[in-house]
């Protein structure tokens, strides 16, 4: 079997064997088949999709592993939650302690910065001394000691999807449904959870633009996760332009305290009480998601949230200090505000410009080798339906090198439109998928 003929099956628009399929990807992972090849077996999977038996088998051949996670002796039920990524997407640092809270047990391995979209353990590793790289057994102790520990992938977890996660990154592939779903689905069923809540985003800073797509792609993942006796939920959510209004790493820390604080923007709040929710409910800590509801808004308003997070950040060697004291996180040299030329509404807001803007700046990764600068990013101070008048802010960038600076101020101007009057703004959840 020789890689070059399977790249050119796929690209031929054939299908591809179970055995075939794994010869491709443990060979990979092996260091067997070299990036340029799989590269070019992703572009092949990009522009003819898979069928339902390929992805099943991509699922299982990336789920392969020298040593699979068991935390079956943790009494309480286990849930985790994924998003497909979007632009200033911090929920799992605001879900998790709720949920954890509330005491269902969170195992979230995640992921760092792909394409326009931030990474989870970008954003905790700004957090001084934070360790996202726990063993299996660190990470099984420090579920069994606090309920909730994140982490990311180890060689021992899902490692095919490790290699592939940055490949994708790098080659343009980000966007194929069916990658997308084997390399959240791999690592998911990988962590011995019983069950899963999928936040899958739509629209323009969104990796699916279209609710359909969106859709297709949720009844993907809710279909791999039933086939393996799990129960998962997707909710289908807005992604028209930023979740809150903190674009990079430090900067969406200090957000997701300020939800945890009770404060916060509405979306970002309103979205992370339903996603806890559906984590309580499926962890059976509520015997309804409107129960869940209340639960999740009772461990903000208790403190017991916001005590969980800093419990989460010390048991993970990080400084819990930071959350009370924000001038311990990093931050930026420079300032500078992008001024709307025009008065009006905010019409449009294209979120993928914005996310590549802030990775314009470092706080993502042109290519996979790339350091993220935790401190830089974007405040967003108008949002969709917003009235702005010629000569106030749009954003504010925080930055640290002038001529990364001035590209990103021109792309937040080409993502915003401005109008006479205000779009009709969609719900933020658009359908629920599942259980």
């Amino acid at each position: 079997m020789r890689a070059v003929d399977l790249i050119r099956k796929k690209r031929d628009g054939g299908v591809l064997t179970p055995e075939e399929i794994r010869f491709l990807t443990l060979g990979y992972t092996a260091g067997d088949i070299p990036d340029y090849q799989i590269a070019a077996w992703l572009m092949a999977v990009l522009w003819r999709g898979m069928g339902r038996g390929e992805l099943a088998a991509l699922v299982e051949a990336m789920r392969e592993s020298p040593r699979r996670l068991d935390l079956s002796d943790l009494p309480a039920r286990k849930v985790d939650k994924h998003s497909t990524g979007g632009v200033g997407d911090k929920t799992s640092l605001i879900i998790a302690p709720i949920a954890a809270a509330a005491g269902v047990i969170v195992p979230m391995v995640s992921g760092r910065a792909l394409g326009h979209t931030g990474g989870t353990l970008d954003k905790l590793e700004s957090i001084p001394g934070f360790n996202t790289r726990l063993t299996l057994d660190e990470f099984h102790e420090v579920l069994g000691q606090i309920g909730c520990a994140l982490i990311g992938q180890t060689a021992e977890i899902a490692p095919a999807d490790r290699k592939l996660y940055a490949l994708r990154d790098a080659t343009a592939t980000v966007e194929s449904p069916p990658l997308i779903c084997a390399s959240i689905m791999s690592k998911k069923l990988s962590e011995s959870i019983d069950a899963l809540v999928l936040d899958v985003k739509t629209g323009s800073g969104a990796f699916m633009k279209t609710e359909k797509d969106s859709c297709h792609l949720a009844e993907l993942m809710v279909e791999t996760g039933r086939a393996v006796g799990k129960q998962v939920v997707a909710l289908v959510t807005g992604m028209d332009e930023p979740l809150g209004r903190a674009v990079g790493n430090s900067l969406e820390v200090i957000e997701s305290v300020e939800v945890l604080r009770g404060g916060g923007p509405a979306d970002l709040r309103d979205l992370c009480l339903e996603l806890s929710a559906w984590m309580i409910y499926l962890g059976q800590r509520a015997a309804s998601v409107e129960e869940g509801r209340r639960k999740a808004a009772e461990m903000i308003e208790s403190g017991r949230a916001l005590r969980k997070f800093h419990e989460i950040v010390r048991r993970q060697g990080g400084d819990d200090r930071a959350l009370d004291d924000f001038s311990l996180l990093p931050h930026t040299e420079h300032r500078r505000d992008v001024i709307s030329s025009a008065s009006g509404r905010v019409a449009e807001i294209d979120g993928e410009k914005i996310g590549l803007a802030s990775v314009l700046l470092g706080a993502g990764r042109e290519k996979k080798e790339d350091t993220v600068d935790p401190a830089v990013g974007i405040i967003v101070h108008k949002k969709l339906g917003d009235a702005v008048l010629a000569g106030e802010p749009l954003v504010t960038l925080h930055y640290n090198a002038a001529p990364r600076a001035d590209a990103a101020a021109a792309l937040v101007l080409e993502s915003y439109r401005i109008a006479a009057s205000s779009p009709e703004k969609a719900p933020l959840v658009r359908q629920v998928i599942g259980p």
